[in-house]
């Protein structure tokens, strides 16, 4: 039985390796496209010097309070469209296994993600956290001590998709040797910050999220900015609370490492510049001035149209044939008297 027992977990171990080998096949397999629209997508997916808007995805975890729930939706309406919401009931914990966090982000193509749970030593839990290459880099679990959802607040809404204005005030988010509230920080202007743009229109400024930390507590407010007429050319600004209202607890983190947030936050060099192009410059009124650098023409060797009046005359084809000689007679001559030059030296 002893022995039966020992081929049994051999045969099992060599089973699990193989099914382990075979799957890191799987994942390192170079994947080639069907068709344009899959060859689309990889290319969307592909490494970029200036990277897609990030898409964010909302998991549910096993045991979820309504609360928490009401807040996660709030908070993927402000996120949309570039969220993904699961209401499924998902049986992870992200400190102890997040491989299963780490395969949606693969799936969906998701860099941040929010993971909602509650159970009695940790209630109304929610991590929030950010993947580089389809991998942890940092996770934050926040407690949810308060929240006043959305249909609370009895107000005009923002446009969905807008991109907010962020604001950040607290000792703790300017205290730089706060590691864990710099990182925290970092991950809400990655989560709110929205699709990158070049050009501002004043009237599409109209949200506003504050988040106030005192101590390891985080208050985050939403506001609606309003414009009103003031008399002058510069309009007067109001801001009318139009929620979600959060007030978060910070509680365990699990943060990457200086060396590989460095690597995660490295850029192409110069990829916001504008690309100089050589010999082209700009006058004060915004014309184009570029300056040509013609080489020196031999006109002698450019072809012309083969025109009889154009030909060499045959006088003039013999007096290049004389001079050419006379040439060459010099060129004797001289060889000549160098070379008796020579000998008359060496007697």
């Amino acid at each position: 039985t002893t022995t039966k027992t020992t081929k049994l977990i051999l045969l099992d171990s060599l089973l699990q390796e193989k099914a382990r080998n075979n799957s890191m096949v799987v994942a390192n397999r170079v994947v080639k496209p069907r068709n344009k629209r899959s060859k689309r997508a990889l290319e969307e997916r592909e490494p970029k010097a200036i990277e897609n808007t990030k898409t964010s995805v909302f998991v549910r975890g096993a045991k979820c309070s309504q609360l928490v729930q009401d807040c996660m939706k709030d908070l993927n309406t402000l996120r949309k469209p570039h969220t993904i919401a699961y209401n499924q009931k998902n049986d992870i914990r992200p400190f102890e296994d997040y491989t299963k966090l780490e395969f949606f982000s693969k799936k969906l193509d998701a860099s941040l993600f929010v993971f909602g749970s509650h159970n009695k030593k940790r209630p109304n839990n929610m991590v929030f956290g950010r993947m580089h290459d389809y991998h942890i880099l940092d996770m934050i679990e926040l407690g949810l001590d308060a929240y006043t959802s959305l249909n609370e607040f009895k107000t005009g809404k923002v446009t969905v998709g807008s991109k907010p204005c962020l604001l950040f005030a607290g000792e703790p988010f300017a205290d730089t040797s706060n590691l864990e509230m710099q990182r925290l920080k970092s991950l809400f202007i990655d989560f709110f910050r929205g699709p990158e743009v070049t050009n501002v229109r004043l009237a599409g400024i109209e949200h506003v999220l504050q988040f106030t930390a005192v101590e390891n507590k985080v208050f985050l407010r939403s506001y609606k900015i309003m414009l009103k007429k003031s008399g002058g050319r510069i309009p007067r600004i109001e801001l009318e609370e139009i929620g979600p209202s959060l007030d978060l607890s910070l509680r365990r983190t699990h943060l990457a490492s200086d060396d590989l947030f460095k690597s995660a936050c490295k850029q192409v060099k110069n990829v916001r510049k504008e690309k100089k192009i050589k010999n082209i410059t700009e006058d004060a009124f915004g014309t184009k001035l570029g300056q040509v650098h013609v080489p020196s023409q031999e006109i002698s060797k450019i072809q012309t149209r083969k025109v009889r009046a154009l030909k060499e005359s045959k006088e003039e084809k013999l007096e290049k044939i004389q001079k050419k000689k006379e040439k060459a007679e010099a060129a004797r001559k001289k060889a000549v008297e160098a070379v008796f030059a020579q000998e008359e030296d060496d007697e």
